[in-house]
Order: structure tokens, then sequence, then C-alpha cells
């Protein structure tokens, strides 16, 4: 079996050290109740929990796989692999649904520099069973910022506590990303109710038998409503119908039809909705259900992040052991294991570069994750309206970044781990392939990481002439200025800085003559950011563990060593791509694409 050990005590430098998040916590009333004691308590309740209990269920899920029945009724029903209804039952109970909820709806209210450790561990232990969970969270926060107040208090709380579970229902079988083309009516009832009739594919967790009722929230169009994204609104359809008393009614229209037979995250079921005249509720203003909806998508968007470093930490975790065990040839620097017949693995240099890769990308994602969280902590809590929206336009500029590039470098990091294993990290019993299965998909959904480079380029830097870069940048150079270590990181991040700095004002000269430059340049330009940002996570943890004694603090230096000289050359690579433009992608006559007869 995989082994797994929370790294609790890199968790807490990050928070500690290096964010100085109780200071955070302490100074905002409604943060209070927070302290390190009891998110110690909390992350270490979690590291059991996803050790003991989500770990040991992993590769059985993925093996069984979740299935599809029709019942005697006629609906589709899904069953989760075995052990998977006691995990999420001891999960509930144990309230972590509702750890970063609202209080008024029964949530503890732990900010999102909290929850989002927890949502790392869970994802390293088991990507299929986090997805369920994390749904309902996304789901629990569209309601709370656009819901009624009849609707909060029917349904958040039995949410919170996982008696009852959320979805997204956005896709349909021929609109993808574009949503305005979407088929699904809503049609209204003298009641207030509407009938919601359509399709909708990839629907994560849209029936299973985790919980006892599941409230869809699906985004659809009413009869007279204005032609593309301008004219989606959003309904809540439950799977069960909820009597005023807050008992369970009739069932609902609403059935999964099949499931989706996937490359990875197999225990999760990935559902083909039906919606046959299924009454729903609209949830806000009507035509304005995008935006309500795209307050879950942003969340999920950070969580498929958090999903990469999951995979990124499990797969360095056992590459690791397996480095230490594995005799493989000697030494380059001479014999090591003379008792042996070959020395292990780990004093072989191209092993440690793949395993440094995934060591790099593990520590840098987790900072630059904990970095996003805390601006969305202080756009959520904070009563400084200056820094409210200051903390509002960079979680803006780097969701994007986090949902992409973090999910980008776990796929690189889990095969070089598979890597370290040879021959062996293609077997399934060794646990390696399925760790790169279930991390693929974080690439791919909640709007694929082309769309989230098109999104940054294209909306956070263009629309508004790079003035949230500028800002990114301003900061950076700022926190380098101010610098007490001496190291390598200084200067490399601030290189990086106009590496990005060069870059953006090319593309943004470009834009009036080459309508194409942003679509052909945006995945380039958001990878050579994300190497700046983690550029700037290294010197933060480089500055938060200068002068403190212990070989956990002299590796942070050394692995930034590594970093700034083996991995962040790379930066040069993709800026001379978005440099050279989108003209040699578009030269070609549309004849050289088409297929052969």
């Amino acid at each position: 079996m995989a082994v797994y050990n929370a790294p609790l005590q890199d968790m807490r430098f990050i928070l500690n050290d290096v964010f100085k998040a109780e200071q955070l916590w302490q100074a905002n009333e409604k943060l209070e109740h927070v302290d390190m004691d009891t998110v110690n308590m909390i992350l270490e309740e979690m590291a059991k929990l996803s050790k003991n209990v989500l770990l040991p269920i992993n590769r059985e899920g993925d093996e069984e796989g979740a299935k599809h029945v029709i019942g005697e009724d006629g609906n589709g029903a899904v069953s989760t692999p075995a052990g998977f209804k006691e995990a999420y039952n001891q999960y509930a109970e144990g309230g972590w649904i509702g750890l970063g909820g609202d209080p008024e709806y029964g949530g503890q209210g732990f900010p999102k520099m909290v929850t989002m450790l927890a949502e790392e561990m869970m994802f390293s232990t088991n990507q299929s069973f986090s997805l369920y969970p994390n749904l309902t969270v996304g789901a629990s926060l569209s309601m709370l910022a656009s819901a009624s107040e009849e609707q909060k208090q029917t349904y958040l709380e039995k949410m919170y506590e996982g008696t009852w579970s959320g979805t997204m229902c956005l896709t349909e079988p021929h609109a993808g990303t574009d949503l305005g083309i979407i088929k699904t009516k809503a049609v209204p009832n003298d009641d207030g109710s509407y009938d919601i009739t359509g399709t909708k594919i990839f629907i994560t967790g849209g029936e299973h038998d985790l919980t006892e009722n599941i409230i869809h929230l699906v985004l659809a169009k009413t009869p007279d409503a204005p032609a593309g994204s301008r004219g989606i609104s959003l309904f809540l359809v439950p799977k069960f119908l909820v009597n005023d008393d807050g008992s369970l009614g009739e069932r609902n229209k609403v059935s999964a039809g099949s499931i989706e037979h996937k490359m990875g995250i197999k225990a999760s079921a990935t559902c083909v909705m039906n919606f046959d005249n299924a009454k729903g509720w609209m949830i806000g203003e009507e035509n304005t259900g995008l935006a309500s909806m795209f307050i879950m998508m942003n969340y999920e968007r950070l969580t498929m992040g958090l999903q990469g470093l999951g995979g990124t930490e499990l797969a360095y975790q056992n590459a690791l052991v397996y480095a230490n065990d594995r005799l493989q040839s000697r030494s380059d620097s001479g014999v090591k294991n003379p008792d042996k017949s070959a020395d292990q693995l780990i004093h072989h240099a191209d092993i440690r570069r793949m395993l440094l890769n995934a060591k790099t990308n593990a520590e840098a994602s987790r900072c630059f994750a904990m970095y996003v969280a805390r601006q969305l902590d202080i756009a959520k809590f904070s009563t400084d309206a200056d820094a409210k929206k200051a903390a509002s336009e960079r979680v803006a500029l780097l969701t994007p970044v986090t949902k992409a590039f973090l999910t980008d470098k776990a796929l690189e990091a889990t095969i070089d781990c598979q890597q370290v294993y040879g021959g062996h990290g293609y077997i399934r019993e060794w646990g390696m392939e399925q760790i790169v299965r279930d991390t693929r998909i974080a690439q791919i959904y909640e709007g694929t990481n082309g769309i989230q480079s098109l999104d940054l380029l294209g909306r956070k830097v263009a629309k508004n002439g790079g003035s949230f870069m500028a800002d990114f940048i301003a900061e950076i150079r700022e926190f380098i200025a101010n610098m007490t270590a001496e190291h390598a990181v200084k200067e490399a991040t601030l290189k990086a800085t106009e590496t990005v700095e060069e870059i953006t004002k090319s593309v943004l000269a470009n834009l009036s003559e080459h309508k194409d430059e942003i679509n052909g340049c945006a995945v380039d330009y958001l990878a050579a950011t994300g190497y700046m940002a983690y550029a700037y996570m290294f010197a933060m943890m480089v500055e938060a563990a200068n002068g403190q004694e212990g070989e956990f603090y002299a590796n942070k230096a050394k692995l930034a060593d590594y970093y700034v000289g083996r991995v962040l050359p790379r930066i040069h690579a993709h800026a001379e791509m978005v440099k050279a433009g989108s003209q040699s992608m578009m030269e070609f006559d549309l004849d050289y694409f088409a297929p052969e007869a």
C-alpha cells in the first residue's frame, strides 16, 4: 500500500514563519476564534483521518470504481466503492465539510488558510473521495452569496453537516466552456418554482449513495432570456423535494442517465444528469446565474490546484521510499553500499533530479496556495476597504495561475516520480500509475488550463492594461528590496519580474495588429508568470528560514538553490515563445489542417 505522512512541519512553517497567520487572525474580530493551538489540532486530526481512513481505500476504490445501475423506479443509481460510505460518515461526523462554512448556518467559520491544508491532505490520500465533499463546499459558497435567506435556512445546515451534498451542473453535450449556448430550459410555474428540462454532462457527484439528498445547482435559461451568457440563470434542483418542515418529500424528476468511464478518479461518479421537468427554484436574480456560479467555479479552480499539490506530495513520498530501498548500479562517485551488489537509487544524480523536481514543486505550490488563500481571507474578512480591493484584484489575477500552473507542474512531478520506479512505475500494484492518472484530470476540468491561460492574459492582464500584473510585480520587488537573507534567489526573482514585465509589454503592444496574440501566447505567458511566482515563494521561504537553527531551515535555502539553478531557467524559454508571437501559427492555410480522406 502507498505510504503517506502529512507534511505538518512544512505546513506550520508556511503558516507561522512565512505568513504570520495568527497575527492576521487575531487582528480581525471575525477570526478571533482561530488560534494556532486549535489549528494544530485540526491539522493533526486531518493527518490521521487522511492516512488511516482515506488512503487505505484509495487503490481499492480505483480498482472497484463507482457503478451505475437502473433502479426499480427507473432512475439511475450510483454505488460508491466499498469503504467510501463509512469513510464519508466519519468525515461528515467530524465536521469537516462545514469547517469553513458560515457559523450562522452551522459552519465553523475557519479561514481558507486553514481549510486549504485540510484539502491538501485529502487530495494527497484519495482524490476521488475528496471530490464528493468538495463540490458540496463549493455549492454552499455559491448559495451563501446568492441564495435567498429562506433557501439558506433550508439547505445550508444540512449541507455543512454532510447529510445533503451539492453539485454544479454546467456543461452540456454540445457546450463545454461556451456556456452561452446551453439549451437547458427553465419554465416558470405559478407557485414561483420552475420546470427544469435538459441534459448536463461531466457532473461530479451527480448521483451517489453517500447522502440522503443531493442539491444540484443548475444553469438554465428562462423562455425570454437574452441570447448568450447574459441570459443564464441559476436554479436549485434537489434530488428529493424538501417539505416545509425540512423533511424529505417525493423524488424529483432528475436522475443519472449514466456515468463516465474515465482515465482516473474512477471512484468519483462523473454523471450524465437528465432533468425532465424537474422542480427547481431560482437562486439570485434572473439572468445573473453565471456570476453566481463563478463564485463556486473560482473556488473549485483554486481547489484543483490543491488536487495537483496533493498528487505531487503523495507521488514524492512514495518515490522517495522506493529510491532509498531499490538497489540499482553503482554510484558514479564511488561505492556507497559495499555489502550489497549495487547502491540505492538515491545515490544517482538523475534520481535526485527527479525527486527534487517534485519536492520543489510541492513546497512552492503549498506556499503559493497559501499566499492566494491569505488574499482570499483578506478579501472576505478585512474591514479595510483598500485592503479588500487589493486582495480581490490579486485573487482575480492569480486564480487562473493557481489552477493551471499548479496542475501542470503536478503532472510533471508525478511523472518524474513514476520514472523513479522505472518499469515498476507502470505496474498497477505499485500505485504510481494511479497517482498519474488521477492527477491528470486536474488540468482539464473547471476550465482547461488553456482556458485558464486565456483568462489570465485576456481578462486579468490585457483588459486593464497590465495594471493587476504591475501591482503584483511591484509587491515582489518591494519584498526583495527588504530581504535580510543573502541568497541567489533575490537576484533571480528580480530578473524573473523583469522577464514577465517585458513579455507583458510585448503582448500588449502587439494586440492591435495581431488579433490572435492572446490566444497564441497565453499558455506560455501563464507558465512564465508561474515560474516568477514560485521564485517569489522561495524568496519568502528563504527569508522566513533565515537565522533559524536546524536542518529543516537550512534545507529551505538548499531547495531554493535547486529551484534557481535547475527549474527557474525555464522561464526564459516560455518568454521567448511569447515574444515570437502568434503569427507562425496562423499563417497556415485551413487546408493544412484538413483530415486526410
